[in-house]
């Protein structure tokens, strides 16, 4: 504000010494009036308004064109035909849907509120609702990775997006690196380590059954299309899938070396005498495993066969969902009566994903619970709000083990 003050009283005049030479410069008073508007005008900017301010005429207007370009910078803009859509039905409310699609011409996403064709969606920004034949509002929007591959076509179980992440950390890679993957399944783990390495990095990924390696193949070509035509970049094309048991391919790894190695088998001590030598050293080699025992098999190999890993971590990771709604309340005139369904139902038996594919479209059904006020409810009411953990969680789904390889000792 003192700043604001200055500026529209505007600068005072010098007097004395100080007025002779400033009146006997030339235009020396308006510059300097215009640098104390400038510093002025530069102190109410906003830290991102000055930022642009520091950036040359042609980079701010290069980044104004892409924002306002049909393609709006990273996944921005409007939705286009080719490429995959969400749409949600119900969000909040019991029976929430979550329906997969990619857009064509003429194609219709049917709904359990009447159809929607994709014509309807195609040039929409996401996040926008839009009503099905029906009458259902249905939220459209692009698709994240973890919901590709929730709903994705399978062929052999996923790994799922919380152990994924845990095998990430657990590898620590970076942009550049070369993992080596066994058992590509219906490829989900593939696209998680596809982003990681990104374009400058590689993924080798074996697979020894050839209607799960033709099923990842095309998961994986189906989302990098998708994301080429919704992005102005290119999703890496850096994955290699190689239909081959990994037990047999000792000969294609003399000459390459691998930051990190993941297994995604049923009997992974079989690979580790194959794959450890072209592991460098101080590695790791992640394990997905879906019961004790096998972890057990795979340890005790490691010790018979003195081979040079060192177990770390063996976890499991459990996600645990809460509920923060309002509660319905029984007696607006008292907040202190609270009718929940802790109280007056019992425990849901559903599931807490059904997940049901159609030829065109896959479907995420979600069970929540209605919480919410009723819609006569006066709004000058207290709301308590109910604050639990879901009855049903995303609880465990595999074993993840940690192997490091050392190099041993000279004797």
């Amino acid at each position: 504000m003192r700043a604001w003050r200055g500026l529209r009283r505007g600068p005072a005049a010098p007097s004395g010494p100080a007025a002779a030479s400033f009146s006997c410069c030339p235009g020396g008073g308006e510059q300097q009036q215009q640098r104390r508007r400038r510093r002025a005008w530069e102190t109410s900017l906003s830290p991102l308004e000055r930022l642009k301010r520091l950036l040359p005429p042609e980079v701010e207007a290069a980044a104004a064109g892409l924002d306002a370009g049909p393609a709006g910078g990273a996944g921005r803009g409007p939705l286009r035909l080719g490429e995959l859509a969400l749409a949600e039905l119900g969000r909040g409310q019991r029976g929430a849907l979550r329906l997969l699609c990619r857009l064509t011409a003429g194609a219709a996403l049917a709904t359990p509120r009447g159809l929607l064709p994709h014509d309807d969606i195609v040039g929409r920004l996401p996040g926008q609702v839009v009503r099905a034949a029906g009458g259902g509002r249905l939220l459209v929007r692009r698709p994240s990775l973890e919901e590709y591959v929730l709903l994705m076509a399978r062929g052999a179980a996923i790994a799922y997006p919380k152990d994924a992440s845990a095998m990430l950390m657990m590898m620590d890679l970076h942009p550049g690196d070369t993992v080596l993957e066994s058992g590509s399944g219906s490829g989900a783990l593939s696209l998680y380590l596809s982003r990681a390495v990104g374009s400058k990095g590689r993924v080798v990924s074996y697979e020894i059954r050839e209607d799960h390696h033709n099923l990842a193949k095309k998961n994986y070509r189906q989302w990098r299309a998708s994301w080429e035509i919704g992005h102005m970049e290119e999703w890496p094309d850096n994955v290699d899938f190689i239909l081959k048991d990994i037990t047999a391919a000792a000969e294609d790894m003399r000459s390459v070396t691998f930051d990190a190695i993941v297994l995604d088998m049923l009997n992974p001590q079989a690979a580790l005498p194959v794959v450890y030598p072209s592991l460098k050293h101080g590695g790791v080699c992640a394990v997905y495993l879906a019961n004790i025992t096998q972890v057990i098999a795979l340890l005790d190999r490691i010790r018979t066969r003195k081979l040079p890993f060192l177990c770390e971590r063996i976890i499991d990771v459990t996600h645990r969902n809460w509920l923060v709604l309002p509660a319905k309340i029984k007696n607006c005139k008292s907040s202190q009566i609270v009718e929940t369904q802790e109280n007056t139902e019992e425990e849901p038996q559903q599931k807490e994903h059904e997940e049901i594919h159609f030829q065109d479209q896959a479907v995420l059904k979600e069970s929540e619970y209605d919480e919410s006020l009723p819609d006569n409810v006066e709004t000058y009411c207290s709301v308590p709000y109910i604050a639990r953990p879901s009855y049903w969680q995303d609880a465990h789904s595999a074993f993840l083990t940690k192997l490091r390889k050392f190099q041993p000792p000279l004797s």
